[in-house]
């Protein structure tokens, strides 16, 4: 049972955040930012993810707290849905093309939180909506779930087909990287036999 919820409560946003691993790319979303949705739309498609979030914040101030929120939000969850991380594959990588756009997202479950963003665009507006800012999603996520994750635009022109290419290709890496390993026989993909602190 590799699924995971999380309550988040602050006085910036509030979330909740119901995930399963081993899913069918089932989503139900609603975070009050029509491009975020999208986005974990996509996510949970292209990675089998079960995804089910509700999500309000002070959107009256900017979309920050809310996007930055909602990668914690993530980040948490399959941390908790991974438990020791035992039998999985620990590694993920994906290489996406979209129309003109190529991304490439590479990450470990390492126990190790960094994220490396390479994502120069010259236009970044999605209507109202800075792309941009998904590089603080990145970051909290990778935080919260504490991995090593990098994520790189190889080249790219529309900010709508940059952003999509990112998420899906994130969603296929960690599809890989969470999928359950056989020959490890539920022993944890470490030299050290732990990935925990």
């Amino acid at each position: 049972m590799r699924k995971a919820e999380i309550v988040r409560d602050t006085k910036e946003t509030k979330i909740s955040f119901k995930l399963d691993l081993d899913g069918s790319g089932n989503a139900d979303i609603s975070t009050g930012i029509a491009f975020m949705d999208h986005m974990l739309q996509l996510f949970a498609k292209h990675g089998f993810f079960d995804l089910s979030v509700q999500a309000n914040g002070d959107l009256e101030v900017d979309y920050h707290h809310l996007v930055e929120d909602l990668g914690i939000a993530m980040g948490q969850a399959v941390k908790q849905a991974l438990l020791d991380k035992a039998g999985i594959q620990r590694y993920g990588f994906f290489i996406l093309p979209m129309d003109e756009t190529m991304a490439t997202v590479a990450l470990d479950l390492s126990n190790r939180g960094y994220l490396v963003y390479r994502v120069d665009c010259q236009h970044s507006q999605v209507r109202d909506f800075n792309i941009h800012l998904f590089k603080e999603f990145f970051q909290a996520f990778a935080n919260e779930v504490a991995c090593n994750l990098h994520i790189r635009l190889e080249y790219g022109d529309e900010p709508h087909h940059i952003a999509e290419a990112i998420f899906k290709a994130f969603a296929k890496a960690l599809d890989v990287a969470t999928k359950p390993e056989p020959r490890l026989g539920g022993k944890v993909p470490s030299t050290k036999g732990t990935l925990s602190k």
